[in-house]
């Protein structure tokens, strides 16, 4: 009984697909006829009730079933017209009541008003409700980038949270998908319009027809019979029509509030006395006109009148009370309502609420809320939303959301960047100035405030506005104090984003890979590979600038290392391997690669510091060794500077992870590449040899030179 009921909806369709071939008794027809118009006023009651389309979201759907229903109650009415055979009156007693009802024994006046209420609903009511739904359609499904960037925008202020995000998402493409099948579904009351037409036609004369043929009676008795028959059959029908439609024309009209349609009403028009005392006061001096209908228009006039009055009274106690309120609770009920810090802290619960701490946060001083603030113009946190789709596309991972906000503690000027609630990165911009990058060989000396550029280092100096052309003549990149602010906190999330890769990011990309390759992710996780040394792995590759976003290839690979060993390394070092375009891709310009080679014998001492202990491999260079690779490496940096290169060292598989780690520690922007992450189709370019040459120069200020 209970599968019946859930299905319940499904058996009504067949159903009502059996009324077209079916022939029904008299009683069971007429029960149906009052159900359908009992729902159609059920409809239209929700529809004024709700306070936005979505939550009645069935609407399209239930229009369907509502005009099928119909249907095959006329095809049923018209069977029953068509087969009377002359005992009684053709039809059912609710189609002669209602044909009654509407002729009072004048079949013109009844046909005439039964054509005016169907064109009412052709002409007005469905080709309005058709056309609003179209519009509604195309401004829904415009307005989704817009909101979609909205959502994105609050996320990466911190205003909602990802939980919020992907409601507000979900209620977006809901929107989007009702107001698409709304504007299909008018298509369907249009029709339905057409074919009451057309049935009520066919019943009126096929109904004489028939009726003459069967000898019913003279061609006015007739006529007289079928008329009544055919009119109360397209009123029960039109009626539940007329209800549906003005409830199709509801619903798409229905814009967002807070309560229903009659609330909204009355709270509007009562917002408005003046307009209804004016209107009262038009209709009494109209009354007083000779000639007028008096009674009529003064009784209205004095009706309006009066309800203006007595709304102009409650609106003015209530702008009263509005203005008062303010100032009582402002020193007593406010601090009597709100807790002291003391009594707040208390409970322990609010204690754990001071543990949180924000992935990615960013504090700025007073002058830089502007650039912020989108209230003002700000376009900080659209580029943010830019970066970070970017990223992902790039990279394979989504940044957790950036949190913004002032700080009374920096300077005006200033700003802080923190991983994890630890500051990692500093500036200082001047919002009314420009930041001009110098270049090698300058043309001309521009004036300005020297300055060091944050995201790179690059000496630069703030210039006023109206230096700009000048700079760039003379050869300076001349940047905005936006773009400086959010290239920094670009580069140093780059830097830090597998600080950021946590637990619950490695399982929600796998969740991810699972829709596309189960069968690999239920053999290799948690099996071969639990989701802490998947999480190793793909740290590994973020923080050497690898993507990950190749997720089926690493987990493929990983799975087939951890056949032949256990260390996690070479586990990774396999991985590079399998991603050699990717890395290719990443690192290589215009089909060449410059780079920095090892000599032979700096390998094979570099292989000879390999230790092993429990914990593994590692280095143990000796200081003259590490002292001469780091200080002929700096010397090679100024090359790739002059070039706009990105720095890469290239050596063996065997070494490279090893020296990646030693030399990050000195220069954390220097990749180290490998020969097997190299494509055969690019062209290497090698800009010079680190050999065993030996210098006294401490490293650290070789560094700090260049």
């Amino acid at each position: 009984m209970r599968r019946i009921f859930q299905n319940s909806i499904a058996l009504m369709v067949v159903v009502i697909v059996l009324f077209l071939i079916v022939p029904l008794p008299e009683s069971i027809l007429d029960i149906l006829i009052i159900t359908n118009i009992s729902l159609s006023i059920v409809i239209l009651m929700v529809t004024m009730t709700i306070s936005e389309a979505l939550e009645f979201s069935i609407f399209p759907s239930l229009l369907l079933i509502t005009t099928l229903f119909r249907l095959g109650l006329n095809v049923s009415t018209t069977r029953a017209i068509l087969g009377f055979e002359g005992n009684g009156a053709p039809g059912t007693p609710v189609i002669q009541t209602f044909g009654q009802l509407i002729t009072q024994g004048n079949i013109v006046l009844g046909i005439i008003i039964f054509f005016i209420i169907v064109l009412v609903q052709f002409i007005v009511i469905t080709k309005g409700a058709e056309r609003v739904a179209e519009v509604a359609a195309r401004f829904t499904l415009d307005a989704m980038p817009g909101k979609q960037m909205a959502i994105d925008a609050d996320l990466s202020s911190g205003l909602i949270n990802e939980q919020q995000a992907r409601e507000r998402r979900s209620k977006i493409q809901r929107e989007a998908d009702f107001y698409g099948a709304m504007d299909g579904a008018t298509k369907i009351v249009k029709g339905d319009a057409t074919m009451s037409l057309i049935i009520t036609a066919i019943n009126l004369i096929g109904g004489i027809i028939i009726g003459s043929i069967n000898g019913v009676g003279d061609l006015g008795t007739v006529a007289q019979t079928y008329s009544i028959a055919t009119i109360g059959d397209g009123l029960v029908s039109q009626l539940p029509a007329l209800m549906i439609s003005t409830a199709t024309g509801m619903i798409v009209t229905r814009s967002v509030s807070d309560g229903s349609l009659n609330a909204d009403v009355i709270q509007q028009f009562s917002r408005q006395p003046r307009a209804i005392l004016t209107a009262g006061a038009v209709l009494v001096i109209l009354a007083l006109i000779p000639g007028t209908p008096t009674v009529p228009l003064m009784v209205v006039g004095v009706c309006l009148a009066v309800f203006g009055y007595l709304m102009s009274g409650r609106l003015e106690r209530s702008e009263a009370e509005q203005m008062v309120q303010p100032e009582e609770p402002q020193e007593s009920d406010i601090v009597a309502a709100a807790p002291s810090e003391t009594d707040y802290y208390k409970d322990i619960n609010n204690v754990y609420g001071l543990l949180t701490v924000d992935p990615i946060e960013m504090e700025f001083g007073y002058s830089l809320i502007p650039m912020v603030d989108e209230s003002s113009g700000g376009k900080l946190i659209s580029r943010i939303v830019i970066f970070r789709r970017q990223y992902a596309q790039d990279m394979g991972f989504v940044i957790p959301s950036i949190r913004l906000h002032d700080s009374s503690a920096l300077g005006t000027n200033q700003y802080v960047v923190k991983i994890k609630g630890e500051e990692v990165a500093r500036g200082e911009i001047l919002v009314d100035y420009y930041l001009a990058l110098e270049p090698v060989s300058p043309a001309g000396e521009i004036d300005g405030i020297e300055t060091i550029e944050p995201a790179y280092g690059i000496p630069s100096r703030w210039i006023l506005p109206e230096n700009k052309e000048m700079a760039e003549i003379y050869g300076y990149t001349v940047i905005d104090p936006l773009s400086v602010m959010q290239t920094h906190l670009s580069e140093v999330v780059r830097r830090h984003a597998y600080e950021l890769l946590g637990r619950a990011e490695v399982m929600q990309l796998v969740e991810n890979l699972k829709k596309t390759a189960p069968e690999l992710v239920e053999e290799a996780i948690p099996n071969v590979l639990s989701y802490a040394n998947l999480e190793r792995v793909l740290r590994s590759l973020l923080k050497e600038g690898v993507p990950i976003r190749d997720l089926a290839t690493i987990l493929e690979t990983a799975v087939d290392s951890l056949m032949t060993t256990k260390d996690l390394d070479m586990v990774c070092e396999n991985i590079r391997v399998a991603l050699s375009r990717t890395i290719t891709r990443r690192f290589c310009e215009h089909g060449q690669l410059r780079v920095v080679t090892l000599d032979a014998e700096v390998e094979k001492r570099v292989i000879n510091s390999l230790s092993k202990n429990e914990q593994g491999i590692y280095l143990a260079m000796g200081p003259d060794l590490m002292q001469s690779i780091v200080t002929q490496l700096a010397d090679y940096l100024k090359k790739f500077s002059d070039l706009s290169q990105t720095p890469i060292v290239l050596t063996s598989q065997v070494i490279r992870i090893y020296l990646s780690r030693m030399l990050a520690q000195f220069y954390p922007s220097v990749y180290v590449l490998s020969f097997n992450e190299i494509t055969s189709d690019v062209q290497i370019q090698s800009l010079g040899n680190i050999t065993l040459e030996s210098s006294t120069a401490r490293p650290e200020r070789r560094a700090a030179a260049v």
